[in-house]
């Protein structure tokens, strides 16, 4: 039976991601208040409205600066992923500063939802050598960091050799599902607008091109796959904004019209792994 499924997911950074990158003055900080202020309570009341269940990234760091408003996520019954403890990538971090990563972040995660983490999503989806057998040692069930397709989950490999003048060699597979994800279907590029000495990242696209290629990209999964997943990445804080709520809602009603059925990440995984090996459930 065909069956197209939508993963709405959030990066819940607030200011750890600002905090990260050395931009600490009051105006960078105000920008990713927002997100716990304002962003987080307009998408919960969305999705109460649409009876939707997604998925939540969340650095320790936001966990431990704004308890109120990421209980208020486990409270309206969506997932609580792992999501770094500070938002630096780990592609940047010693094996042992990336441990210690997962372990304070999880820590977090399990205080303020009762649990520690099945899913991993990476700061800046960069991950290191060490990532996937760190994930697995602490028990991670899924990453949600790679691009290497756009509507199957995939095994995450482990052990690749990539060097400059030699042929990649590519390691062996791993238990760890690869719930895979794109700048395209990430809000950030798109929406958010950063200046800074070095560069300036345009951003503020008409909300209405975006939704038109959103929909697109579930429209050919739709024509081209019997069962498949689309991941959609937001960040409270860029998504949260009136037109792009306005926007979002609108991506919502059009899927529903054509027979998406939004699920949690981890509910899609383990439905996934009983598909590629129903014996092991």
């Amino acid at each position: 039976m065909a069956k197209h499924i939508v993963c709405l997911t959030f990066d819940f950074d607030a200011i750890s991601g600002f905090i990260a990158r050395g931009q600490t003055s009051a105006s960078w900080i105000s920008r990713g208040e927002f997100g716990p202020r304002v962003g987080a309570p307009r998408l919960l009341a969305l999705f109460r409205k649409h009876d939707i269940r997604s998925s939540w990234y969340v650095p320790g760091h936001t966990i431990e600066t704004f308890p109120a408003a990421v209980k208020a996520v486990v409270d309206a019954g969506h997932e609580i992923g792992h999501h770094g403890w500070t938002h630096r990538p780990p592609a940047g971090l010693t094996r042992e500063q990336e441990e210690a990563e997962l372990a304070r972040g999880n820590e977090a995660v399990r205080g303020i939802s009762g649990r520690y983490a099945s899913g991993y999503r990476s700061p800046s989806w960069d991950l290191s050598p060490h990532s996937i057998e760190l994930m697995l040692k602490h028990g991670f069930i899924y990453d949600s960091s790679m691009m290497g397709d756009d509507y199957t989950p995939y095994f995450a490999r482990q052990g690749d050799v990539i060097e400059l003048l030699q042929p990649a060699v590519f390691g062996a597979r791993s238990t760890l599902v690869e719930m895979p994800i794109h700048w395209s279907t990430d809000d950030s590029p798109h929406f958010e607008f950063v200046r800074t000495a070095a560069n300036v990242r345009q951003g503020l696209q008409k909300a209405g091109d975006v939704l038109d290629n959103w929909v697109n990209d579930f429209l050919y999964m739709k024509q081209t796959l019997e069962w498949g997943v689309l991941t959609y990445t937001c960040h409270p804080f860029i998504i949260g904004r009136g037109h792009r709520i306005m926007m979002l809602e609108r991506l919502i009603q059009r899927l529903k019209g054509e027979g998406a059925v939004f699920q949690t990440v981890e509910d899609t995984v383990r439905e996934f792994k009983n598909r590629s090996n129903p014996s092991a459930i």
